[in-house]
Formats: C-alpha cells, structure tokens, sequence
C-alpha cells in the first residue's frame, strides 16, 4: 500500500474514532440528562399526588370525587397508583393502574426516597407514604413523549453528521496527505534524474531543517560517497588496464620478435630472459590485485594477535630486503603491566604485510635511516609511525596517494604498481584503525597506525 494511502487510511481511522467518541458521549449525556430530567418530574408529582389524595384528601371517595382527572394528569400516558399495605389498589388515575411487582415493593420498603424503574416505555417512580399510622404506596408513571421526540432528533442528526463528516474526513485526509508528500515527490523526481551518467547531480535539500530535508542531505551524501567511488572504479580501471598492458605488450613484443630474428641460442636466451621478467611483473602484479581483494573481504577469521610480533616480523621482511637501510625502532608510553599490552583483534598475515607496504615504502623512497615509533597513544589506542626521510609527496598527491595504482610523480621511476598503501589502508580499516599520512616533498613522509585495543589497558607510563 503506498505512504499516501496509508496516511488517509490511519487519519480518517484516528479522527473517526475520536468523532464517535464524542458522539457516545454526546448520546450518552443526553440520554442520561433526559432520564434525569423526568423523573424528578415524576417525583414532583408523587409528591403532589400524596400531599394532595393522601395528606389532604385521605383518601376519601368523596374528596377524590372532587378531583377532575383531566386537570391531574400533565404528563402523557400518565398513570397514578395508590396502594396499601397489603397491596390493595386504593386509587388510580390513568388508562391502566401503574403496576408494581414484589420486587418493586421491597425496594420501596427498604427506601425512605423514592425508587425509579422501568415498565416498557414508561418510567415510574416509587414511593413509601406514611400518614395518620397507615403506610402507603404511591406509583407514578409517563411516558416522556417530548424528550424523546428530542432524543430521536438527535440521533438523527448525529447520524447524518457522522457520514458528512466521514466524506469531510476523507477528502481532507486525501488533501493533507498529499500536501505532506509532496517534498518526498519531489525529491522521488529529482532521484529518478540522477543515473550513472550524471552522479553530479544534488537533490534539493529544502530549508535543511525538517526531516525530508534531513533525507535530502543523507541521500548527498550518500550520492557522494557512491560518486566517489565510481571515480575511484574509473580510476582503478584505468591504471590497472595500463599496468597490465605494459608486460603484457612487452612481452608479446619480445616473442614476436624472438620468433622473427633470432637465430642463434644466444639471442633466444636473451628474448627468454626478457619475456621472464615481463612474466615476473604480471605475478606481483596480479598478487598485489589479489591482496588487495582479499584486503576488502570483511569475513575473515578475528583472532588474538601481538602487533608487537607482527611489527618485528615486518622489519625483518624489509631488513632483507634492503639490507643496506638501518631501521630504529623506539617504544612510546607503555602500560604498566606488559602482558598481552600489544594484543589486538585481527588476523596476523594481512596486519604483517600491512606494516611490511609501510616500511617497504619508506626504505624504497629514503636512503636514510627509517624510525620506526611504537606506543600507546591513550589506554585503549595502540599506535605504530614509520618515519623517513625521503623525497615526501605532493601535497595536491596527498588525497590520492591511497587510491589502487595511484603513485606520485616524483616515484614513477621506483618499482612499483601504487598497491602497498591502498592495501595497508584497507586492512587497517579492516580492524578498526585509522591510517594517517603526512608528508613534505623533499623533506620525508610520516605514516602513523592506530589499532584499537580489545579491552581497557591501566593507565600508561611515560616510560619511553
């Protein structure tokens, strides 16, 4: 069911609903008012009627002779009934006698006031009489022609009002929920303009303070994220096509012309070779495309890990690699107590080739020592920089330098395929952490870890 329906449907249900609560209780009032209002009527007039035939006249036959019926009687159908005690009818006025059962009778027993009870559709009060010794009964009954003649009105005209303003409520419900749906509409049609082509595009954010407005201004920025990384696919793409076109021309240009010209082992040998290394280029490049996929994969398996292992580990893999660089390490703000203090949650393969792109990048780039700095940044923060001093990057470069196959000007002619960064940048994501780079052309780049730590560590010392 659309939003639209479903806004008239519950408006029309919540202000009917309230619409027939106040009618029940108009009837309901009314009806209660009514019966009130008659039978101190009726009791009015059994007081009359026993000061008058009981008191005064006492009953006489020829006192209540005196009595003409039609100047008694003020009320339609109205009945009078007097009775003694042994329930002998002593006296009546009206068609018929105003009848009263056993139970009646006890009730007006047990009562000095009157008792009110229904015969039909006539009303009747009750009412014990004591005079000169004797007790008496007085019944009086009527019918209320006038008040319900009134309430009959009534019900009419809540019932007629009932359905015109159940037709009210529809139409208004129709229009307030249209009203109300049309900067959603709006922003639906502004959506629907917006394809792969042109991601450019903005929904209008309104006066930024409602709640559409508020969905207009996460939407953006959803549509910016996703914007984002369509040029960073596009940009993927293109780089990773034009690196796995080099070898691969490369290479087809090396046999080609092998096949052509050479004609001795010599000169095979030497194709050969060159068709190798082409082949080498393509396997690390692939191998760097699959870490990084495996980077961005979120299953896998979270177990306890020592990054202080993964960290030495790290330095040995680069230490063999250029045996000729010298990397310091040096130990910030410990805890106290030293037992698992380097323990995180992660898996220890993807952290160690993290830390490895890391330090690879500043060795491959720096002639100078690299500092490696390894502490707690706060009780619950580990934190590892690698430092050097190498030729820095731009800082237009900066925002890019974590894109897949991005590499800086000044570093095209190291080796490389701009992979290292955008893996450690992922898996450090991967676990929780944060990756920040800072870095001066000339003057060398800092790369700084943070990891989360899985419980709170004690306060940590200064001891450096």
């Amino acid at each position: 069911m659309l939003i639209r329906n479903k806004l008239i449907l519950r408006f029309m249900l919540l202000v009917v609903a309230i619409q027939l609560c106040f009618s029940a209780f108009i009837y309901y009032f009314n009806a209660v008012s009514r019966q009130q209002k008659y039978y101190h009527r009726l009791e009015a007039k059994a007081q009359l009627m026993a000061s008058l035939l009981i008191r005064r006249a006492n009953l006489r036959d020829e006192m209540l002779r005196s009595f003409r019926r039609k100047d008694m009687m003020t009320m339609h159908d109205e009945r009078i009934s007097i009775y003694d005690v042994r329930r002998r009818l002593l006296y009546h006025i009206g068609d018929a006698p105003a009848l009263a059962s056993n139970v009646l009778y006890s009730k007006v027993l047990d009562k000095e006031k009157f008792v009110r009870f229904e015969e039909g559709k006539l009303e009747t009060v009750g009412l014990r009489y004591p005079h000169a010794g004797q007790t008496y009964f007085l019944f009086v009954s009527g019918y209320d022609q006038f008040g319900n003649q009134q309430f009959r009105k009534l019900r009419l005209l809540l019932l007629v009002g009932n359905v015109g303003s159940l037709v009210l409520i529809i139409v208004a419900g129709w229009y307030f929920a249209d009203e109300s749906l049309k900067p959603i509409a709006r922003v639906i049609r502004q959506v629907e303009r917006i394809t792969a082509s042109n991601l450019s595009l903005r929904v209008d954010e309104g006066n930024q303070q409602d709640e559409i407005a508020r969905l207009a201004i996460t939407f953006n920025k959803m549509l910016s994220g996703v914007e984002q990384a369509f040029e960073s696919q596009k940009s993927f793409l293109s780089h990773a096509s034009h690196e796995l076109r080099t070898p691969l021309t490369n290479l087809l240009g090396t046999l080609e012309t092998s096949q052509a010209y050479d004609t001795d082992l010599a000169e095979t040998k030497q194709s050969i070779g060159s068709a190798v290394e082409e082949i080498k280029r393509l396997v690390a490049l692939t191998n760097g495309l699959l870490a990084l996929a495996k980077a961005d994969d979120t299953s896998f398996k979270r177990q306890p890990v020592r990054l202080d292992e993964c960290l030495t580990q790290a330095m040995g893999y680069c230490e063999t690699k250029y045996p000729g660089r010298t990397l310091k390490l040096e130990f910030g703000p410990l805890p106290k107590e030293l037992d698992d203090a380097f323990t995180v949650q992660g898996n220890a393969h993807l952290l160690t080739t993290a830390l490895f792109n890391i330090l690879e990048n500043a060795c491959k780039y720096s002639q100078d020592a690299v500092t490696v700095q390894f502490g707690y940044a706060k009780d619950s923060i580990l934190i590892i920089k690698v430092i050097d001093k190498g030729i820095g990057i731009a800082p237009q470069e900066q925002q890019r330098i974590l894109e897949p196959l991005y590499r800086g000007e000044n570093g095209k002619s190291m080796p490389g395929y701009g992979l290292g960064l955008a893996i450690t940048h992922k898996v450090i994501q991967r676990h929780g952490g944060q990756l920040h780079l800072a870095s001066r052309v000339g003057e060398g780049t800092t790369v700084t870890v943070r990891l989360p730590v899985p419980r709170n560590r004690m306060t940590v010392s200064d001891k450096a």
